[in-house]
């Protein structure tokens, strides 16, 4: 930053009303920001929220814009629409976009006043991009940052990007947060379970309609498992509209006794999830990082990643975490 008091536009999907990857690593994007530019005027256009949480301190140097308000079918034209008006007006040193969807309104508005733009690759939206538009947009940020080296080499393999264009810029958490600790007795009564039980966890939404879910590969593992580990037991922490498919799932399966969805849980117990289980587990095809993992890691706890998307960047390609073929049932994981 050149500027004495820099003027820096973010434009991000969410920050505080859903807690997915993108939006946690906005948030922390943001308080560097905050931190390494004390100087800087900050604007930040979300997306999908309303207003700042109660328990959230507004800072002086950072204004929010809240577009959650307006319907759905509105809000894609009035977010960008907003977001470039204001820019135009005010003339920021940066945009930083913290989807790759939002790129195209930041070309637009580079090719009105000049403003440059970095953009955050995180996972699958990156991997597979279409759209002519998109793809333009991309090649025409000022710098890319990915969360993932998977996910650096998956944005290069689809957009013709010089290397260097693309810098990494990985995922973190709150370690003060998660920390080793005896299996919470609260969480042994609520499931029936006992302490010396075997417990293996996932962390995930339950997102219908995508093409891939780590919790059906665990399941379609289960049983194998249950031959070696008679009593082991799987919690599913996450909710989201694929819950009835997952049911049946388990139910055809005849996993009921062994199973255990727990749908939505605050904030505040999932460092006791992570104290609950033995192992994490999460072989997914669709994770560009995988914040989870370093949570379970922070807690103390083995993990076992996919070597076929993002997650092997957590685990540091194996070293920290076991890595298998989420494809494959039979083998065992290289370590």
């Amino acid at each position: 930053m050149t500027s004495s008091c820099p003027l820096i536009h973010v434009w991000t999907p969410g920050l505080f009303e859903f807690k997915g990857g993108i939006q946690v690593y906005s948030g922390f994007l943001l308080r560097a920001l905050q931190t390494l530019y004390p100087q800087a005027n900050i604007q930040v256009f979300v997306m999908h929220d309303r207003q700042l949480p109660a328990d959230q301190p507004q800072p002086a140097n950072t204004r929010f814009h809240w577009l959650g308000g307006y319907p759905k079918r509105l809000r894609t034209t009035t977010f960008a629409t907003q977001a470039i008006a204001s820019a135009v007006w005010h003339r920021p040193d940066l945009v930083i976009t913290t989807h790759l969807n939002f790129t195209i309104a930041a070309q637009m508005l580079k090719q009105l006043i000049g403003t440059p733009y970095w953009a955050i690759a995180h996972g699958f939206e990156a991997w597979e991009i279409q759209r002519p538009a998109l793809q333009r947009a991309i090649v025409q940020a000022d710098r890319i940052l990915a969360v993932s080296e998977y996910t650096r080499e998956r944005l290069l393999q689809t957009v013709r990007l010089s290397p260097d264009r693309i810098s990494l810029l990985p995922n973190t958490f709150e370690p003060q947060q998660f920390h080793i600790a005896a299996k919470p007795t609260y969480l042994l009564h609520r499931h029936g379970l006992s302490a010396d039980q075997p417990i293996l966890l996932t962390v995930n939404r339950l997102a219908a309609g995508e093409s891939y879910h780590a919790y059906d590969r665990v399941l379609s593992a289960l049983p194998q498992i249950r031959q070696v580990i008679p009593n082991v037991h799987y919690l599913i922490v996450g909710k989201g509209n694929d819950r009835v498919r997952l049911e049946q799932a388990i139910a055809q399966q005849q996993l009921q006794d062994c199973v255990t969805l727990t749908g939505f849980i605050p904030d505040v117990e999932l460092k006791d999830y992570y104290a609950l289980c033995d192992v994490f587990v999460m072989p997914s095809k669709l994770e560009g990082f995988g914040i989870v993992f370093l949570e379970a890691m922070a807690s103390g706890k083995p993990v076992l990643a996919s070597s076929q998307d993002g997650g092997r960047d957590a685990v540091c390609l194996g070293k920290l975490g076991a890595l298998v073929n989420p494809d494959d049932t039979e083998r065992s994981p290289t370590v």
